[in-house]
């Protein structure tokens, strides 16, 4: 197996970020194992140590982690003397979750093995030895994975190499280095994450042009590395910051395409059969700045998808504006199974008070069926299609349309507008009471005492099926698909009940276990369990309770089920990805065997330039991002990374996720993967047509990732383009914009 050797793996805690010395590593003995790692860099002379410190954080006892010695030999020796620099990790039994790794330097003319010298913290001699410690250890780090390095695509080879100095920096505690850097006006640390290794070779310079003359002229030019490799390194462009930073935006203009009128940020929005049922909408999406459209595999069909992609694509050559698709892979993800369908009936009501008076009448969308949706800039209550255009045409503005409703009640529509849209003519009408209209009521006018029919009322849409749940309540999740169809009969009918297919789920879970559905919405626990069914208490959910419907997300975060990489499904949907779209998202990725799995799939099919997007939606998706990173890289295929916020804040917990996208977009950066920034952005204004503060300040801590993705819904065409006006460039500028203060004004 392939491992990553003394590199540190990273989890949040109490949001500190703790670390361990090993990612992965085979069972044989650790502590031979780490003995003796060959180093390969040459140290000046005369001798001096550096050591790697870590220290207990209760009796802060130094411990040496590593330390590099050089001798007059140029032989590796085991036990008395090191010739070539050589990192010596020790391993004890203690938790590595105790202790904090700091970065020790000494210099010493005497002794070799001499202990850190007598300056003050902070000094300019005790911070460039310091510095020259870190910088040996992230050179040593890339040694030490030289093999795993290799494997590695050369387009990302770069990357690759920055990301192992980005974990190497990471396993060590360097808060009171970054302060004497900060105290100095020299690097700041926090900030360094795409271009290691350049920075910290440019930080040791100018502390080296910052000696004192009678160092420069005695030659002590420092202990234990030469820095001269480094600077070699960046001599060649090869790992220096200008370069570094235009391949990693060579790479997201690969993946994404190249960023438009000054935009800081590519805009992704997820459309499904809405984009069917509205012949302007993609166009609408498009003008307005979205840049990626997402389909999501686990709904929809072939079919429906084709259309989808048809009407981009068209659309996109007519605005003549680039605009890539990203399809998702359905993935193993667990799912409530589908539930009867509710009746066609659409229910039509006006926004009233307290008292029950009518404030605002709905408004209604009358049209042929063939006319489509209203314009984007229409926002009606309900949507009615009539069968006959012609006898439809005949209505005026300020005539009465009067029906029968389902419940037999009389009800009318004032005519109020006519609009003239691209394929025919519609009406906005106005409704002053609830009706309720299903498929074949009967339109019509009344003139001079005469009825004049105007045409019946078609396609009115199944009332989507839910089951409404309350804190206390039992649900029953059944193998049985016969409950989807709502026929299971049984002693448990006064129960909710709902079906899911997935024998790994009835297989893994136990009682006690906790349970979410629908990214979190509803929590319950496991209180029972048999081969068909799992009784579940429902312990959070709304007080009026919240609806549970088909086809929404299952997780059990304390569950260990085992998923398969890539479905059946998945393989099927594959063959139609790589023949439509510009990208495939891979959801739920849990190790780096899903992205063998996956690797092998696309090169079964030659897809070398097919883009690949990582779904980041579990902790161990977390955990092992660095090592899938690597083995993803060993591929061409533009590589990019989904932070899917929705299920990773169920599995990991919602206290962790500001601390957990954080990691993934400095990890990311450090391998110079394009990084997605997704679930509920700006989800208020999407369904209600207005944000909240926090959506705002959530949408400008996206803009550090290269995409943002909105989901489907009402006020779409509006968010997306309140989303760039956000990400255009100017935003960013509107700082140096400000007029001066008065108090200033004054003063020059």
């Amino acid at each position: 197996m392939t491992t990553l050797v003394a590199l540190s793996a990273y989890v949040v805690t109490n949001h500190a970020i703790q670390t361990a010395e090993v990612l992965q590593f085979p069972s044989s003995n650790l502590r031979r194992e780490l003995k003796l790692l060959p180093c390969g860099f040459h140290v000046k002379q005369p001798a001096h140590v550096f050591q790697l410190l870590a220290t207990n954080g209760r009796n802060q006892k130094p411990r040496t982690l590593g330390f590099a010695v050089p001798n007059g030999n140029n032989k590796a020796e085991r036990d008395s003397s090191h010739d070539d620099p050589v990192l010596v990790l020790s391993k004890n039994n203690k938790s590595s979750n105790d202790l904090d790794v700091e970065g020790v330097a000494s210099s010493s003319h005497s002794q070799a093995n001499s202990y850190p010298n007598s300056e003050q913290p902070g000094s300019q001699g005790t911070l460039l030895d310091k510095l020259r410690a870190v910088h040996l250890h992230v050179l040593a780090s890339e040694q030490w994975n030289a093999s795993l390095l290799k494997l590695c695509h050369r387009n990302y080879l770069i990357g690759a190499t920055n990301l192992v100095h980005y974990l190497a920096l990471k396993c060590l505690d360097l808060e009171q280095l970054k302060d004497d850097l900060s105290s100095v006006g020299l690097l700041n640390l926090e900030t360094i994450n795409s271009h290691i290794l350049a920075s910290l070779t440019s930080g040791i310079q100018l502390l080296e042009n910052l000696k004192t003359n009678s160092l420069n002229t005695q030659g002590n030019i420092g202990p234990g590395i030469d820095t001269q490799k480094g600077l070699d390194q960046q001599k060649n462009e090869k790992f220096s910051i200008h370069t570094m930073k235009k391949k990693a935006s060579s790479d997201r203009e690969l993946l994404l395409g190249p960023l438009q009128h000054d935009r800081t940020a590519h805009i992704m929005v997820t459309v499904g059969q809405e984009a069917l049922e509205s012949e302007m909408l993609i166009t609408d999406l498009i003008k307005m700045g979205t840049s990626v459209i997402r389909i999501n595999c686990a709904h929809g069909n072939p079919s429906l998808w084709s259309e989808i992609i048809r009407r981009v694509k068209r659309s996109s050559q007519l605005l003549e504006k680039p605009c890539r698709i990203l399809m998702d892979l359905a993935g193993p993800k667990l799912r409530t199974g589908k539930l009867k369908p509710g009746q066609c009936v659409m229910k039509i009501h006006p926004k009233k008070n307290a008292t029950g008076n009518v404030i605002f009448p709905a408004q209604v969308w009358l049209c042929h069926k063939g006319a489509g949706p209203p314009p984007a800039h229409l926002t009606p209550d309900a949507v009615l299609f009539i069968d006959d255009q012609a006898l439809l045409s005949k209505l005026d503005v300020g005539d009465t349309v009067r029906f029968y409703d389902a419940r037999g009640k009389k009800r009318m529509l004032k005519i109020w507008r006519r609009v003239d849209v691209f394929t025919g003519t519609g009406y906005v009408a106005e409704c002053t009471r609830t009706a309720y209209v299903e498929s074949g009521t009967e339109l019509y006018v009344t003139r001079k005492k005469l009825k004049f029919p105007i045409g019946k009322v078609v396609d009115v849409p199944a009332i989507e099926p839910f089951v409404r749940l309350r804190v206390g309540d039992l649900l029953i999740m059944s193998r049985d698909s016969r409950c989807e169809q709502g026929e299971l009969p049984g002693p448990n009918s006064g129960s909710h009940i709902i079906a899911c297919s997935s024998g790994l789920l009835f297989d893994s879970v136990k009682p006690g276990d906790p349970i979410a559905f629908d990214d979190g919405k509803i929590w319950g626990v496991v209180k029972g369990t048999s081969i068909s069914e799992i009784i579940v208490s429902i312990t959070h959910a709304d007080p009026k309770g919240t609806k549970l419907g088909s086809e929404k997300s299952i997780n059990i975060p304390e569950s260990n089920i085992w998923f398969e990489g890539l479905t059946s499904k998945d393989h099927m949907d594959l063959d139609f990805v790589s023949a439509h779209a510009d990208m495939v998202g891979v959801s739920f990725v849990r190790d780096v065997h899903d992205i063998v799995v996956l690797r092998q799939e696309l090169e079964k099919r030659k897809l070398q330039n097919l883009g690949v997007v990582l779904k980041i939606e579990t902790k161990s998706a977390f955990e092992k991002l660095p090592l899938m990173l690597l083995e993803a890289m060993k591929s061409p295929n533009p590589l990019g990374v989904m932070i899917a916020r929705g299920d990773l804040a169920v599995e990991c917990g919602w206290e962790k996720l500001a601390d957990l996208q954080d990691e993934i977009l400095s990890v990311c950066g450090a391998a110079h993967i394009t990084v997605i920034w997704a679930t509920q952005v700006l989800e208020s204004l999407v369904k209600s047509g207005l944000p909240t503060r926090a959506e705002i300040t959530d949408v400008a801590n996206g803009r550090r990732a290269a995409c943002i993705m909105l989901n489907k819904g009402k006020h779409i065409v509006k968010a997306v383009k309140f989303l760039d006006s956000i990400l255009h460039g100017s935003s960013i500028k509107m700082k140096a914009a400000l007029k001066p203060l008065v108090l200033f004004s004054h003063l020059f």
